[in-house]
């Protein structure tokens, strides 16, 4: 939920108006949609490139996912973690587009830790290819943009610990 719709759900749920501070959270939250919706762009766009990089980094690492019993050996479940990868970074641009954690949290971290256990799927090895994306997605962005869509990463990995 955005911080537009929380301020109005809040207000209306208390039958009174928006308060100056909030009116002030939401004029801050449309000053920066430009930069949330131009660092969403440039992940978006360069989304292969993030995943291969950042999954070479997390097999460079942890030789023992890619490796004869690892969760990903083999080409078909390395692709398998690739496009897990993947879904954890479209989560991160639907963050950043909103400016809230919700849409990931609601979309795709509930539950995230079970689902990895009953698979036997490394979590921390996840998070640290989701960590990966967010130094390879740094290197694309102006200092600014990367701590802004920094934070959104952050997330994913602590929701992961």
């Amino acid at each position: 939920m955005s911080i537009v719709t929380k301020a109005i759900v809040n207000a209306d749920a208390e039958a009174r108006y928006l308060s100056p501070g909030e009116l002030n959270r939401i004029k801050s939250f449309v000053a920066g949609g430009s930069q949330r919706l131009r660092i969403a762009q440039v992940l978006t766009d360069n989304r292969e490139s993030i995943v291969k990089q950042a999954g070479n980094q997390l097999f460079q690492k942890r030789p023992d996912v890619v490796s004869p019993g690892g969760n990903a050996y083999g080409q078909e479940m390395t692709a398998t973690c690739l496009r897990d990868l993947d879904y954890y970074l479209r989560l991160v641009t639907y963050g950043i587009v909103s400016g809230d954690v919700t849409p990931i949290e609601e979309i795709g971290i509930v539950g995230v830790r079970e689902m990895y256990r009953s698979l036997g799927t490394p979590i921390e090895a996840v998070a640290g290819g989701v960590a990966a994306m967010k130094s390879v997605a740094s290197t694309l962005l102006s200092a600014e943009d990367a701590a802004e869509a920094g934070s959104y990463f952050d997330y994913v990995v602590g929701a992961m610990g």
